[in-house]
């Protein structure tokens, strides 16, 4: 199996976890269990402190035994009540933290794919727009381009969500958190796209298609759009980590999608006050999701042909 190939199925194997959270956690991702303050993570075992093998793995919870149910009420597993499956501990309230971590990667993964669709979209059309009808058009584009591009992008994104309303509901939150993600990023999108659309629209089969008198967006649609299609990718590939990291952050200092909501950046921020981390080492277990999504994104860029 190719280094690529990999990549991509473990993407894919990450992404449709998250999306199929609901079947796998075993909680919901708001229900507390106020008995369970940060309760450590509990592991699955086979074998009991008699040193007998049991096929149906189990876990321990208030010092009995549970086995897993698997299949049962719409999920994946389950242990009987009054047991709990706390795989990877608890936070404050009780709220189970695999669960939490699966749910709040819709937050911050779909944020990261929506807002890199937005930004290509921008990017895409004010980036043809000027590279193609050129003149004014390309002036004033290229300019505002220029002026985003010269800000520093952290800190005009923090600028712009910070201005805006924080007393909203999660979702509002959300497509709020998209929106300005994705507005933020469009000018480096938007000047690859010029450059392509400059240099293939001076090609002889589009001067051609012209004489033959084919319309603009004939011309654009099926001559010049093609050539953009792999830079699209690419630039996706790149926005994509760049993008949840992003949200991320904004989550992590309270400007993202907040609480009752899950997010990893959100899950993180309890991290923030001194010694959490040393005392409740668990808490930091949405880092370790974060982490092999991002470097699978960028393993994707730096792959090489011949690993392909």
């Amino acid at each position: 199996m190719t280094r690529l190939w990999l990549v991509a199925l473990t993407l894919a194997a990450i992404h449709l976890a998250v999306a199929l959270a609901g079947f796998i956690s075993p909680y919901d991702p708001a229900e507390q269990h106020r008995d369970y303050p940060f309760e450590p993570p509990m592991a699955v075992h086979f074998f009991d402190s008699g040193g007998n093998f049991h096929l149906r793995p189990f876990v321990f919870s208030a010092g009995r035994m549970y086995p897993l149910q698997v299949l049962v009420n719409g999920k994946l597993f389950q242990v009987e009540e009054p047991g709990h499956v706390f795989l990877l501990g608890t936070d404050a309230f009780g709220r189970d933290q695999f669960s939490r971590i699966l749910h709040g990667g819709r937050v911050s993964l779909g944020a990261g794919l929506l807002a890199t669709l937005l930004t290509l979209l921008a990017g895409l059309i004010l980036g043809s727009v000027a590279g193609f009808y050129g003149g004014w058009r390309d002036t004033v584009l290229m300019r505002l381009a220029e002026v985003f591009l010269a800000l520093p992008w952290l800190y005009l994104l923090l600028g712009v969500r910070a201005f805006l309303p924080l007393s909203l509901d999660p979702v509002r939150t959300f497509l709020l958190t998209i929106a300005v993600i994705g507005v933020v990023g469009w000018a480096r999108p938007a000047r690859l796209f010029r450059g392509i659309v400059l240099s293939a629209k001076e090609r002889e089969y589009v001067y051609a298609a012209r004489g033959f008198g084919a319309s603009s967006l004939h011309i654009f649609s099926w001559h010049i759009l093609p050539d953009l299609r792999s830079a699209a990718l690419t630039q996706a590939t790149l926005l994509i980590p760049q993008y949840i990291l992003a949200e991320v952050t904004l989550s992590f200092l309270g400007l993202g999608v907040g609480e009752p909501a899950p997010s990893w950046g959100g899950m993180l921020a309890p991290l923030r006050e001194a010694g959490m981390l040393t005392s409740h080492w668990w808490l930091a277990m949405p880092a370790f999701a974060l982490l092999p999504v991002v470097m699978c994104y960028y393993a994707a860029i730096s792959t090489s042909p011949s690993d392909r």
